[in-house]
């Protein structure tokens, strides 16, 4: 059976970028539907329900013909809020954006997109740029980095690249504080990214 992580911080830990409210929506109703209907999808078929998420949604094509649809889009869900929460922390004490990327993961964005700014600039494209629902991701693709975004509850994982570092751009992440202003929210963002998880995500693929 799948089941919903904790938090690793406060509902209202990333205020003011990210309120409150809508972290505990986000969370508690809208994460805690992707779990209960990935498990309900998959009642019945015990070998699903005991893998990683991660690897669930990666082979797909071993999923049932009659359930696979529900799994892509529930599984995918889970596995990408999942990650999504360890990607936050609280910002500094007088709310200023200080924090940056360092070691290997700073070396390989400054190689990627020729520095961080460069970075930032073709990230918020791909979160703009995603009509409708879905997400913007930092991914590794045959050890170097890319940026894609998905529609929907896609993964990267469903295309054999690993997400380390993503944004929700569905309308439920931002629309109690930020109404119809993704680019708000996107801005807002960077404030209360955890580099230091990012960092780690990436150093486990080298």
């Amino acid at each position: 059976m799948f089941t919903l992580p904790p938090l690793p911080y406060d509902f209202a830990a990333l205020e003011p970028f990210i309120d409150t409210q809508t972290m505990q929506i986000h969370h508690d109703k809208h994460h805690q539907a992707y779990v209960d209907n990935l498990n309900k999808a998959l009642e019945g078929n015990d070998e699903f329900l005991k893998m990683d998420v991660e690897e669930l949604i990666s082979h797909l094509d071993r999923v049932p013909e009659d359930v696979r649809g529900k799994v892509k889009n529930q599984g995918g869900g889970h596995a990408n809020h999942s990650l999504f929460w360890t990607l936050m922390s609280a910002p500094s004490a007088d709310g200023s954006s200080s924090r940056l990327p360092s070691g290997a993961l700073a070396e390989a964005i400054n190689t990627t997109f020729t520095n961080f700014d460069g970075f930032k600039e073709k990230f918020a494209a791909a979160a703009m740029g995603r009509f409708g629902s879905g997400w913007a991701w930092l991914v590794v693709n045959a050890g170097k980095l890319e940026i894609m975004d998905t529609a929907n509850q896609d993964s990267p994982l469903m295309e054999g690249k690993t997400p380390i570092f993503g944004l929700d751009v569905w309308e439920h992440a931002y629309y109690l504080k930020y109404q119809n202003k993704r680019a708000d929210y996107v801005t807002a963002f960077w404030n209360v990214v955890n580099w230091s998880q990012v960092g780690e995500n990436y150093n486990k693929l080298k």
